[in-house]
């Protein structure tokens, strides 16, 4: 069987991509996961300079999945290079770095640290982020926006281009083609959905940042459906994410339109998720003797 998928002409070992801001950088889950098994593995998200997040609490369970207000906590570029960095190379599964921004100028900074940096693969523009102020999801709800910033740090960048969408749209299919139209290599939809969860006997809400970004499997049936329509709209290869929980959930976003899928929240619940997806895969082919991959990818019309 062959379970290497091609992201913008980049191969990957498999299909099952790790995602970013439920692994670390890696070394938090090499104890659990073989990382040369996976596909690919995003980190947490970086920015030019350091970010502090939104104030606790940041975390809030509820029925599927849960909330998060992290606001994009991270030390930075630099730390990233020096401390972070150098512990990925030692392994052949593809690199894909976050960035994240406030402003076109933001993201275009960020971009510019990673210019003589060797060992990464692909940049993930976060225009999608629920919980930040400013930059994040305001920069994915316009197909304007979304093809100025991508198109800002594709003139920078010397490697393939991933835009990260936002579901909290309208219509998810003009965002995809202005990414398309700002020159993106790829799509990696979908970020989380907003949310809010209130303590109803202290009467305030749970999370210090009052909203959220709902994930989990909850979100799971809104993001095949995105997947789906992206994928018969735009010509790019799709990174389907959003409540991935097992090999069957995988499945349903391959058939839908994806070329690899993004194991998130699962993490957190059971660190070896990325590892019975893939094998689950892998088992679902040999019963269907599906000799290739991308012979599933797409086959819902």
């Amino acid at each position: 069987m062959n379970l290497k998928v091609k992201i913008a002409g980049v191969e990957l070992n498999s299909p099952v991509v790790a995602a970013s801001g439920t692994f670390g950088s890696g070394a938090e889950y090499s104890r659990f996961v073989d990382l040369d098994r996976l596909g690919a593995i995003t980190v947490k998200g970086v920015s030019h300079e350091p970010w502090a997040g939104n104030p606790p609490p940041r975390i809030a369970e509820t029925h599927g999945g849960i909330l998060n207000a992290i606001g994009l906590q991270n030390p930075g570029a630099k730390n990233f290079i020096e401390n972070e960095l150098p512990f990925l190379r030692k392994f052949s599964t593809k690199i894909i770095v976050n960035l994240c921004g406030r402003t076109i100028e933001e993201y275009e900074k960020v971009a510019h640290d990673f210019e003589d940096v060797e060992g990464v693969d692909f940049f993930e523009l976060n225009i999608s982020c629920p919980n930040i102020k400013a930059g994040g999801m305001s920069m994915g709800t316009c197909p304007k926006t979304a093809e100025e910033v991508t198109r800002a740090v594709k003139k920078i960048a010397t490697i393939p281009v991933i835009v990260k969408l936002s579901p909290n749209v309208t219509d998810i299919v003009s965002i995809a083609k202005g990414a398309e139209s700002g020159g993106a290599d790829a799509l990696c939809l979908i970020n989380t959905l907003l949310g809010m969860k209130i303590d109803i006997r202290k009467k305030l809400p749970v999370l210090g940042n009052k909203f959220g970004g709902l994930s989990g499997p909850a979100i799971k049936p809104v993001a095949v459906r995105m997947v789906y329509q992206v994928s018969k709209a735009v010509a790019l290869p799709i990174i389907g994410t959003g409540g991935i929980a097992t090999w069957e959930d995988a499945v349903e976003f391959i058939m839908a339109g994806a070329t690899a899928v993004s194991v998130g929240t699962a993490n957190f619940s059971n660190p070896r998720a990325t590892m019975e997806i893939l094998d689950g895969i892998i088992n679902f082919m040999q019963n269907e003797e599906i000799k290739n991959i991308s012979d599933m990818k797409g086959i819902i019309q």
